[in-house]
């Protein structure tokens, strides 16, 4: 009559498969395609007397694939993420492959800056950049002289 289960056991069936599925389909990277390539990290931005010191977080990048520019006045920090996981069963044909590619990029504005000053490390997934600011010469006060006329 009812396919002799009990109503509230195939309920559950039901929604469990539903809900098996939908997050099958959301825990998987579904959404990347549709996301932006360019994505954002943190930063810390610190203002001193002699310069602006920049920590940016970026865990799991090695320096190589961590491009600095300068191109005044704009200091870019960009780092490229690509990633081809392979997993082959015995006789060597693939069962599952996956690729990963994301670029994260940060751009600041800065002025007055010695672009020759600039020093970056990596240390445990942190950049710091310590970027010096440029020496600005002391005005020089000009007295107007009595006029003799």
């Amino acid at each position: 009559m009812f396919d002799l289960v009990p109503f509230g056991k195939r309920r559950d069936d039901a929604f469990g498969v539903l809900a098996r599925s939908l997050n099958d389909v959301f825990n998987d990277d579904f959404f990347a395609p549709i996301k932006s390539s360019t994505m954002s990290f943190r930063t810390d931005i610190r203002e001193s007397e002699q310069a602006y010191l920049i920590e940016a977080e970026l865990p799991g990048f090695k320096k190589e694939e961590i491009d600095i520019d300068f191109t005044n006045p704009y200091l870019t920090i960009k780092a490229v993420r690509k990633e081809d996981n392979t997993e082959e069963n015995n006789e060597h044909q693939i069962v599952r492959r996956e690729r990963r590619y994301g670029e994260y990029v940060r751009r600041f504005y800065v002025q007055d800056i010695e672009e020759e000053g600039i020093r970056a490390s990596l240390k445990d997934g942190m950049l710091m950049l310590e970027v010096p600011k440029r020496n600005k010469t002391q005005g020089k006060r000009i007295e107007i002289q009595d006029s003799e006329s």
